[in-house]
């Protein structure tokens, strides 16, 4: 069996049995982490890596993104919500391919890869055929990286005699297909969630066929919560009247969602997954962090949209953790005339965000989100002896407000290295990049044309 001993580093385990560790090993046989403690003896052939001057984390868990709009990077900048409803759903989404599924969805997880993430939670709502939902998952299983593929339907304007997106429910057929084909494995490395509209973007009677499937072949629905008046007023009611809401449930967004549905739904096991930097850039409002730290849970945290900004997860926290701070201390302002005598949010509690409340979220907290003994070996190495992080005076706040893409040296996905010495393990990378190119170009191209011709 393959072993490797990370030896002499410091370790923050995100594990609060074995906490943090100014000098530790971490070893690891097989796709398991077995040992996190220091000065661990080993055999003659376990692979050793130095650790002196590095950091390990857990592996960071990415809880929201669309990666078909890879190939789309920075086009959607300017857009408000209401333009990117439009202009992408509407219109550049209809003129995808399979293959530009395919290789926006490879290289949108390579990236992620190589930014520490080791867990994405892929929200493919542009599937407008089998061929096209194969393709997405074709490409998150080439990547190499762990994935849970949430499976949405596509939201273009209604032809003549066709109804609205929001009268369709989810394909039940297209589920089953995944669910006795590539994605059969509950366990596997890549598993299946389902990306449905919710009672925001959906009739009632959708809404209650997709939660009803959900909870039946017992899948995560997750589905995305504000963006204008919902299409269901009182939707949320009756699925909690239904007895439909409850751990399981996945809420993206919520920034408008009233204290008294908040509080049900925390009660309820809902879990939020924030994607902060989209929500203030595209118009959702301020998201959610404080509100629901109020109610005593913790958010996760997305990355959304490429084609807005940056897939750096450790930015996203960052942006999370200081929106709050600073609506806390206005806050106190306001009430008190004084900012806060001491911080409201650790930085510790951020990186929560991007590891266990991941996992949490996944219903995978016995296997990925902290360095634990019998956990996936899920990991990440920093250097952090790199000139923008030295000195570290507190190892956890190096790693949420300092580290970046650049310092990240190594990535392992179920105790295989996928980035060493801050390189992507992976061939053809120059192709790839030039397919995605190529992609981005003519789909641009396609939906102009179109626009001329209307």
């Amino acid at each position: 069996m393959r072993r490797t001993l990370i030896r002499s580093a410091t370790v923050i385990s995100m594990d609060d049995a074995i906490g943090d560790l100014g000098t530790g090993d971490v070893l690891v046989e097989g796709n398991r982490i077995v040992e996190v403690r220091p000065s661990i003896d080993v055999a003659a052939d376990t692979e050793i890596v130095d650790g002196n001057g590095r950091i390990v984390i857990p592996g960071l868990i990415n809880a929201h993104m669309h990666t078909w709009q890879t190939g789309l990077r920075g086009y959607a900048a300017n857009w408000t919500l209401l333009e990117y409803f439009r202009r992408m759903h509407a219109g550049l989404a209809t003129v995808f391919r399979p293959e530009d599924i395919h290789i926006a969805t490879l290289v949108g997880a390579l990236n992620q890869i190589n930014c520490g993430t080791t867990t994405l939670v892929d929200w493919c709502h542009n599937n407008p055929t089998p061929d096209h939902t194969d393709a997405a998952v074709r490409g998150l299983i080439e990547s190499g990286i762990r994935a849970a593929f949430f499976h949405g339907s596509p939201k273009p304007e209604p032809k003549p005699g066709e109804p609205h997106f929001s009268e369709v429910p989810h394909p039940r057929r297209e589920v089953e297909r995944l669910l006795a084909g590539p994605l059969a494995d509950h366990d596997g490395l890549v598993t299946l969630g389902l990306a449905i509209l919710g009672p925001h973007y959906s009739t009632l009677d959708v809404a209650m066929h997709d939660f009803r499937m959900a909870r039946e072949l017992k899948l995560i629905a997750s589905m995305h919560q504000g963006g204008g008046p919902a299409k269901t007023p009182g939707g949320w009611e009756k699925l909690i009247e239904a007895g439909l809401v409850g751990t399981g449930i996945n809420i993206v967004h919520g920034n408008d969602l009233p204290d008294n549905l908040l509080d049900i739904m925390v009660d309820l096991g809902v879990s939020f997954s924030v994607t902060p930097e989209n929500e203030m850039i595209q118009g959702h409002g301020f998201p959610i962090t404080g509100r629901l730290l109020k109610r005593g849970v913790r958010p996760t945290i997305g990355i959304d949209l490429e084609s807005v900004l940056a897939g750096d997860l450790f930015s996203a926290a960052r942006v999370a953790l200081s929106m709050q701070r600073a609506l806390d201390n206005a806050e106190s302002r306001k009430a008190s005339g004084a900012i806060p005598v001491t911080t409201t949010i650790s930085v510790r509690e951020a990186l929560r965000w991007i590891t266990t409340e991941g996992a949490r979220m996944l219903g995978r907290e016995d296997q990925i989100g902290s360095l634990t003994p019998g956990k996936l070996a899920d990991l990440v190495i920093i250097n952090a002896s790199d000139l923008n992080l030295v000195p570290v005076h507190d190892p956890v706040a190096t790693v949420v407000m300092q580290t970046s893409l650049v310092n990240i040296e190594a990535v392992m996905i179920g105790g295989a290295w996928k980035k060493r010495n801050g390189q992507l393990l992976v061939d053809g990378l120059g192709t790839k990049k030039e397919l995605l190119a190529q992609s981005g170009r003519r789909l641009v191209q396609d939906i102009e044309r179109q626009g001329r011709a209307a």
